[in-house]
């Protein structure tokens, strides 16, 4: 059963960086498009970006194209963060869909596995 296990949340200026990273184990994410989501207080779970299971797409939201960045390796898939503004504030999960097509979904419905989030943070 394959699990996943965010880190590298935490609190940031505006203007900052954080690497987010989700690490696998009981399978390797070789067969897996990898997502990542946030949630912020009050709103609905939405889509930040993604990577197919080859590594070759990446699909990215309007509000984070050109300051995030995913990636991924046999275990691990990052989301780096950059010019992090308030409204990014959120827990952030990833999540991985077993597929053999080579594209990227943006709904939380088409991910089976969930990691449990970190929390980050953007403030003065």
């Amino acid at each position: 059963q394959l699990q996943l296990v965010e880190s590298g949340g935490g609190l940031v200026q505006p203007g900052g960086s954080l690497r987010l990273s989700c690490t696998a184990s009981g399978s390797t994410l070789a067969d897996y498009t990898m997502g990542w989501f946030r949630q912020a207080p009050g709103k609905e779970r939405e889509f930040v970006g993604g990577i197919s299971r080859n590594g070759g797409i990446t699909f990215y939201a309007d509000s984070v194209k050109g300051r995030f960045t995913v990636s991924r390796d046999k275990n691990t898939v990052n989301l780096q963060m950059n010019s992090l503004k308030s409204e990014d504030t959120a827990v952030y999960y990833c999540a991985a869909r077993s597929t053999l097509v080579i594209a990227v979904r943006t709904t939380p419905d088409d991910y089976a596995y969930w990691g449990q989030g970190t929390q980050v943070i953007v403030s003065s």
